[in-house]
């Protein structure tokens, strides 16, 4: 069974389709990224999900509950940190906790808020008003929600958006913890260096439309060819000037199509005199990647 199943969904507000029959699966105990550009359709594919929208068409189901039909259950299955910061401004941080697991009937929840109060260092900050907290220690607060009913699934939308280095390495310290022990995670994040670390599987969309899923190393293995950045003793030959990407700083960036041609531009250099001083063969990140799609036009 996937962890979440979406399925042709569609939604039109008028005239415009924010998704146009998005489709794909994600399976239990993946760390999942889903990737695109603002307006792609991401935190609204997000809110169908956590009931805050509804599809024009399509269905979407978390852990086999469909989220119309059996939105109890669907609820309950997943905890979903959204990009705004939403919060009740006349509690302190342990009420907040408290108050979000009577939502779920927990009525002795306090050994788990406190584990996770522990975990995204808010202890110190547990009878602090909400009011009284930086805009991080609230981004906290909201992660925290989302996870005080130990949910299957955890959908972070932008959850580092604006906040401090620790508290990225404090929740993605937590949240690895809680992926493997079996919850499923989806994270959509505009730092791509963040969901190529993190996460196994990629889904890319584009204006409302899917541009890829696939596994990370597959996905980063079909991206544009590696680049080899050398520092020479000399000009570059004129056999070579066709390969040339960009000239920056004293370096010289060659596209290189396979590993192959790295024999025959060092016996070019060899053959013509010209000394190397410095090699470095780049292979393309997830950046380059999403770079290339999103700039593809649609076929």
């Amino acid at each position: 069974m996937s962890a979440i199943s979406f399925d042709q969904v569609v939604k039109r507000y008028g005239e415009f389709n924010a998704l146009s029959g998005v489709s794909f699966d994600v399976a239990e105990g993946d760390f999942f990224a889903l990737l695109g550009p603002n307006g792609a359709g991401k935190t609204t594919l997000i809110s169908i999900l956590g009931g805050l929208a509804r599809a024009s068409s399509g269905r979407i189901s978390v852990m086999g509950h469909d989220v119309a039909d059996d939105y109890r259950a669907a609820r309950r299955a997943v905890g979903i940190v959204p990009q705004e910061l939403v919060f009740d401004p006349f509690f302190s941080v342990r009420e907040t906790l408290v108050f979000q697991s009577g939502y779920f009937g927990l009525k002795k929840n306090d050994d788990w808020i406190d584990e996770i109060l522990e975990n995204l260092g808010l202890t110190a900050k547990a009878n602090a008003n909400m009011r009284a907290l930086s805009g991080g220690m609230k981004r906290r607060v909201m992660v925290a929600q989302a996870l005080v009913h130990r949910p299957p699934v955890i959908v972070l939308d932008e959850p580092t958006a604006g906040v401090d280095v620790e508290l990225r390495q404090t929740l993605w310290d937590f949240v690895q913890r809680l992926n493997d022990q079996g919850h499923t995670i989806v994270l959509t994040t505009h730092y791509l260096e963040e969901a190529e670390a993190l996460c196994n599987r990629i889904a890319m969309l584009k204006q409302g439309r899917l541009l890829a899923l696939e596994d990370k190393r597959t996905l980063l293995d079909r991206g544009r060819s590696r680049t080899l950045k050398l520092r020479l003793d000399g000009a570059l030959p004129a056999s070579l000037t066709p390969l040339q990407l960009r000239s920056n700083d004293g370096a010289i960036e060659l596209k290189l199509a396979d590993c192959g041609a790295l024999d025959t531009i060092l016996a070019t250099l060899k053959a013509e005199s010209v000394g190397i001083r410095d090699i470095e063969v780049a292979k393309p990140d997830l950046e380059d990647i999403f770079v290339e799609m999103m700039n593809t036009p649609a076929s």
